[in-house]
C-alpha cells in the first residue's frame, strides 16, 4: 500500500490542527482577578468626561490628558468654563470681557479636542464659587469622570490644591482626575 504525498501531507495538516485546537481548550487563558474586571467594566463606562477650564498650560494639559483617557470609549468631553460673580455683582451681571475670554478658552479647548478626533461640547457658566456650579453640572448630567489640570500651589502639603478642586474632592461621588504636574 502506498500513499500519496498529498495525502500525507492533508493527514499532517488535520493532526496538526486538531492539536493545536485542543492545546488550546485544554489550556484557557488565567481569569481576570474580580477587582480588575470591576475597573476595567468602570473605565468602558465612561460616556462623558468634563474638563473645567481657565485656559491655562495646567488647564490645557488637563483637556489632552481627558482625550487620552476617552479615546477607546469615543468619550464626550464636556469643556466648561466658569465666570466667577463676585458676591457684590449679580449673577446675571454683564461682564462682555469675562465671557468673551471664556468663549476663547473653550474655542482653544475644543480644538485640541478635536485633533483626537472626539466629541466636545463647549459651555460658559455663572457661579459665585466654580466648585458649587461643576458638582451641580455633574449631578445633574451623571458626569462619570471629571479631569483637571492644575497648577500645584507653593507651601505645605495641605496647600497642594486649590480652593476650588478641595471643594469637589470633598463633594463629588464621581472619579476626579487631577493633574498637578509641576
Amino acid at each position: 500500500m502506498t500513499f500519496h504525498p498529498a495525502s500525507i501531507f492533508l493527514a499532517l495538516f488535520f493532526f496538526t490542527a486538531m492539536s493545536s485546537l485542543l492545546w488550546w481548550m485544554l489550556h484557557p487563558p488565567k481569569p481576570m482577578p474580580q477587582i480588575a474586571a470591576k475597573v476595567r467594566r468602570a473605565v468602558d463606562a465612561i460616556k462623558t468626561i468634563l474638563v473645567p477650564t481657565t485656559g491655562t498650560e495646567y488647564s490645557n494639559r488637563g483637556i489632552e490628558l481627558a482625550c487620552r483617557l476617552g479615546k477607546d470609549q469615543n468619550a464626550l468631553v464636556l469643556l466648561v468654563s466658569i465666570i466667577e460673580i463676585p458676591l457684590s455683582l449679580p449673577l446675571g451681571a454683564n461682564m462682555p470681557d469675562h465671557e468673551q475670554k471664556a468663549e476663547e478658552i473653550l474655542a482653544r479647548g475644543k480644538e485640541i479636542v478635536e485633533t483626537h478626533n472626539l466629541p466636545a461640547l463647549t459651555r460658559t457658566e455663572r457661579a459665585r464659587y466654580a466648585a458649587e456650579k461643576i458638582a451641580d453640572i455633574v449631578r445633574k448630567e451623571g458626569i462619570e469622570l471629571i479631569v483637571m489640570g492644575i497648577k500645584p500651589k507653593l507651601g505645605g502639603i495641605e496647600n497642594v490644591i486649590g480652593r476650588t478642586t478641595e471643594l469637589l474632592l470633598q463633594k463629588l461621588p464621581c472619579e476626579i482626575i487631577i493633574d498637578a504636574k509641576l
